[in-house]
């Protein structure tokens, strides 16, 4: 058993995340690389952009990590032993490419309610400050909302380019990961990840999130897996996991979520970016 100790708990309830988590060994993220740069290799431009959603739903090795039972007992620690997987995204930076994050919180625009859920951050690359980590607003989450701006900046890897301003530089700590380690934070933390300076790409594979089985998509609609425990609500469509990889039908599959999920991010806005 891997559940959060007490100090881990209270990392989380006093700063808004919980860092580092061993979870994956380096050969186990590796094996996720070699797979992720094999479906880019096999069915280019499939998972770049729009397409970065869900890969889980055609990778047997991303699908093994989202079902991770480390990183289930993590989860339960904070939301509880039923546990639903919401979507998955992809967060590549290419070495020297001109592409960051912009500080923004979660909860703004996906649509869970209500906030019984944890965004988990792995590290599939080593994540440094040299390569663009995240960089959390230490205890943001204790705060309302905020407003966001929507900028569609350049090289913003974010959908709308959702951005907190006026960010305390004091109160940012970097949360610096080994391949394989993983960070959990809380849907109201205002967080974001600067440039890849380094010679490397810098892999995040985000589960974007896990919910309890008592929160509503109060925005569109997003199918979901039963990662541990029962769900008595039935709240939404349970979709399958991979049969095989890289598997025809699962990719349509993944296709629909991917579309679903562009009208949520997307959602009050009249503009659409390339994500």
């Amino acid at each position: 058993m891997t559940y959060l100790n007490s100090n881990q708990l209270k990392q989380y309830n006093e700063e808004g995340y919980v860092a580092p988590l061993d979870i994956l060994t380096k050969e186990e993220a590796l094996d996720a690389r070699n797979e992720i740069e094999l479906i880019e290799k096999e069915m280019p431009n499939e998972i770049d952009k729009s397409g970065r959603y869900n890969a889980h739903l055609i990778s047997p090795k991303l699908d093994a990590i989202v079902h991770n039972s480390k990183i289930l007992d993590a989860v339960e620690s904070i939301i509880g032993k039923n546990i639903l997987v919401c979507s998955t995204t992809l967060f590549i930076k290419n070495p020297k490419q001109e592409g960051f994050v912009s500080y923004h919180q979660d909860a703004k625009y996906i649509g869970l309610e209500p906030h019984n859920w944890v965004t988990a951050w792995v590290a599939v690359t080593d994540a440094n400050i040299n390569n663009g980590c995240m960089n959390m607003w230490v205890g943001s989450h204790k705060d309302e909302l905020k407003h966001h701006s929507e900028n569609f900046d350049e090289g913003n890897l974010l959908t709308r380019g959702q951005t907190v301003e006026n960010v305390p530089n004091d109160q940012i700590k970097p949360i610096e990961l080994n391949a394989g380690q993983m960070s959990l934070h809380h849907p109201k933390t205002v967080h974001g990840s600067g440039l890849n300076k380094s010679n490397d790409r810098r892999i995040g594979f985000v589960i974007q999130s896990y919910i309890g089985t008592n929160v509503k998509q109060v925005i569109g609609k997003n199918g979901v897996q039963l990662a541990r425990g029962e769900d008595k609500f039935n709240f939404h469509q349970h979709i399958n996991r991979p049969s095989s990889f890289m598997n025809k039908d699962d990719n349509q599959q993944r296709i629909i979520e991917n579309q679903n999920l562009r009208e949520i991010f997307y959602s009050g806005s009249n503009k659409k970016g390339k994500f």
